[in-house]
């Protein structure tokens, strides 16, 4: 059911904006983020007692570890992705759907048939082995189709818009949608062995291969991870702060110099490989240029509370996306220095990669989600407010400590697998053996554990709160349930 008609500022008749789907996204958005964290839970305590695979080949490592990855990334952050884009693209074009419910419908479920078709194939070990791209053929023809639709519904409501500027948000989402279509095909190229097998051969092989894939796999991260989420920041913190962007420009300059210089980052994933020497340099000096624009965004994204910080105080679902943009900083200085050879050298293959990964994937893409969706869900249905501010405090505080716990314990366990790699004895012989690293990251990857199910319990923290609003418990109910809780 569309949104009731009303009356705009200007007297023309505002329109009848497609919300069920808006609506479906959200509820699928924490369905999948759920999944995503407990199987993430799941195989850190899988790395901590290795016998909980239970000798099931379905429950190895090597396939819940995809699942986890792609439930997260895909599933949990592009279903957010497809909901808000639709919600801000019809807000700020003043129209409704390109395409109506119809097209939204078969562009959100048709995604979640590719989520569900991929995940049951890495449960039954049919995966093409690259990351973030392990889908066979058949999933991923099925998602271009997807895609292709995801971009004539968006691209279809600007062109059609009643407004006439084009917020900057939708730059952001429309570079994500196009530049990962073009990543996705490219790097999945591929012929199938038979018509009705679950396996092919890639179109591109050798030292091609990881490049293309690196090419995809950094650009996955630079425009699914970050491009399109900046595009949910540049809409959704202004609105939460009531507040304009600090500085339109300045997101103008950010998205520009962003969409250019990450797309020539991917080759730093590959140094001390048979990559030619210059591929590796070019990598790491765009990887090092990507500091200004990354953080001009995080400046512009903080700065737009000057003369509003006190909502802070009262909007806790404020302060996950206030804390987001601040992970973000974080993560895109990290990102950089790693990509530095010498630092790379030490970095790379141990679990310093793992604990940057998780400081962008948890504090930047998960908080900036949470902070949206407490933002939006009161809105779609149309209530004064999430059902308790006190549950999305203890949200706040419990994930974030099991993101400090989560990164920590990675950073310390990766920097000493990199000296215990490269310590040698007066001999010259290596000092440790590589099963003498695995024993010492042992406490680490309790402390890794322990981050995992403090963040799992904010999720399902948030997820009940999601469901009390939703009912729409009537107020003085809900009063008397908060006054029960705080006595």
């Amino acid at each position: 059911m569309s949104s009731q008609a009303v009356v705009s500022a200007d007297h023309r008749p505002a329109p009848r904006y497609v919300e069920d789907v808006i609506r479906a996204a959200l509820v699928l958005t924490m369905f999948w983020g759920i999944v995503a964290f407990s199987a993430g839970v799941v195989i850190a305590a899988q790395l901590v007692w290795p016998q909980l695979s239970f000798d099931s080949e379905y429950l190895t490592f090597g396939r819940l570890r995809p699942l986890h990855t792609s439930a997260a990334i895909f599933a949990f952050g592009g279903t957010a992705l497809i909901g808000t884009a639709f919600h801000v693209v019809q807000r700020t074009c003043r129209t409704r759907l390109f395409g109506g419910a119809p097209l939204g419908w078969f562009v959100l479920l048709g995604y979640q048939l590719f989520i569900v078709v991929a995940a049951s194939g890495y449960l039954m070990g049919i995966t093409q082995s690259k990351e973030y791209a392990e889908p066979e053929w058949y999933a991923d023809l099925w998602l271009t189709i997807v895609w292709v639709a995801y971009l004539v519904a968006y691209l279809g409501t600007v062109l059609k818009r009643e407004e006439p500027h084009i917020y900057v948000a939708n730059w952001f989402y429309l570079a994500f949608i196009i530049t990962i279509a073009m990543l996705h095909i490219v790097n999945n190229l591929a012929v199938p062995v038979s018509f009705a097998g679950t396996k092919s051969y890639g179109a591109w092989s050798g030292v091609q291969d990881a490049m293309i894939q690196w090419w995809y796999g950094h650009n996955a991260v630079g425009f699914f991870l970050t491009a399109a989420f900046l595009g949910m920041m540049y809409y959704y913190i202004p609105k939460a702060a009531n507040r304009p962007i600090y500085s339109y420009r300045l997101s103008i300059v950010h998205f520009w110099s962003l969409v250019f210089l990450y797309i020539w980052a991917g080759p730093h994933h590959l140094h001390y490989t048979s990559l030619p020497d210059w591929a590796q340099t070019l990598g790491m000096v765009f990887s090092v240029m990507l500091w200004m624009p990354s953080w001009g965004g995080m400046i512009n994204g903080l700065m737009t509370l000057s003369g509003a910080w006190d909502k802070l105080r009262t909007d806790p679902g404020l302060r996950f996306s206030v804390t987001a943009v601040g992970f973000y900083g974080m993560a895109t200085f990290e990102g950089p220095v790693m990509s530095i050879k010498a630092v790379n050298s030490l970095s790379h293959y141990t679990d310093w990669t793992i604990g940057h990964v998780h400081s962008g994937a948890l504090g930047w893409v998960a908080f900036i989600v949470f902070g949206t969706m407490y933002y939006l869900v009161p809105k779609m249905w149309n209530r004064p407010a999430m059902w308790s501010t006190r549950l999305i405090g203890w949200h706040y505080w419990i994930a974030t400590i099991g993101i400090v716990l989560y990164i920590t314990a990675m950073w310390v366990s990766g920097i000493m697998q990199g000296l215990m790699w490269r310590a040698y004895d007066e001999l010259g012989f290596l000092q440790y053996s590589f099963v003498e690293t695995v024993a010492a990251m042992h406490p680490f990857y309790v402390i890794r554990l322990l981050g995992g199910v403090f963040f799992l319990s904010g999720g399902l923290i948030m997820a009940y709160n999601m469901w009390r609003t939703v009912r729409g418990e009537p107020e003085a109910a809900a009063d008397a349930t908060r006054q029960a809780v705080a006595a």
